[in-house]
């Protein structure tokens, strides 16, 4: 998913050299360009059934992007959780971390999705929302965000081809709606993730920052816990050597569950 370069002024510092340009969802620094957005970067996956970390026979994938759990043997049109805003520990380099519900990115190529971020210039944390129609640019809201701050978000399909993105911070009383159109969607996935944003010109993920521990509680797909929605995946974020990145539970009830952080890389 593509990060909100250009509205808050403290991620101007994120890289050393990083030129922006207003509205831009691409930036460089010296040869390198960043370029976040996209689906699921999978590196593999078993069917239901294979037992998983938490000895649930449902099926498993690892991703080198995404940590979390997605709905994907049907035709969703609702997703919807609440989580609060981690806390962010941040030294060094710029470092990223999202949480998001969503629909799309899982089986294609596209995603609606909307969330917030945990994001590190150098020791200073970065807090914001945003919601983004992939492949097109995602867009930052300037609401005020803080650790502590309780968010409800939902992605609902209203038919002809328009989808409704939601999020709601009510520690800090603000709520915003986004109508968005996309062609040809196919909807064939609802997740609710945590995601270490992609990318650089490589093609390489973005280091995950230090958000701690996230609770997201309430994952909803077409209105039933996410968990009974038809063919949920546990996704686990690795890195190249096929470590875990983060940590992620048991579903609880088919709804809740926390992801901890583990390493940037």
């Amino acid at each position: 998913m593509r990060r909100r370069w250009g509205i808050l002024t403290a991620m101007l510092i994120l890289v050393a050299g990083l030129a922006l340009a207003t509205g831009s969802a691409s930036a460089s620094a010296g040869t390198m360009s960043i370029r976040p957005g996209g689906p699921i970067h999978l590196v593999s996956s078993s069917a239901a059934g294979n037992a998983s970390a938490h000895g649930i026979g449902h099926a498993t994938a690892t991703s080198t992007n995404w940590s979390g759990y997605a709905a994907t043997t049907g035709t969703y049109t609702s997703v919807s959780a609440s989580w609060t805003e981690p806390t962010g520990t941040c030294s060094g380099s710029a470092k990223y971390s999202s949480f998001w519900v969503g629909l799309d990115g899982y089986n294609s190529s596209s995603v609606e999705q909307t969330g917030s971020e945990v994001d590190c210039s150098g020791s200073t944390p970065v807090y914001y929302a945003w919601y983004e129609m992939y492949p097109a640019a995602s867009v930052s809201y300037s609401n005020t965000v803080r650790p502590g701050d309780h968010f409800n978000a939902s992605v609902t399909y209203t038919g002809s081809n328009h989808f409704s993105l939601v999020i709601s911070d009510t520690t800090r009383g603000w709520s915003h709606t986004h109508t968005g159109t996309l062609a040809n969607a196919p909807r064939s996935s609802a997740e609710v993730i945590v995601e270490a944003p992609c990318c650089t010109s490589s093609g390489g993920i973005l280091p995950l920052a230090n958000f701690g521990t996230v609770n997201i509680t309430g994952s909803l797909a077409n209105g039933a816990a996410l968990g009974n929605a038809g063919g949920v995946t546990e996704i686990t974020m690795v890195n190249n050597s096929g470590q875990a990145k983060d940590s992620v539970s048991a579903l609880s009830g088919g709804e809740n569950f926390s992801a901890r952080w583990l390493r940037a890389n």
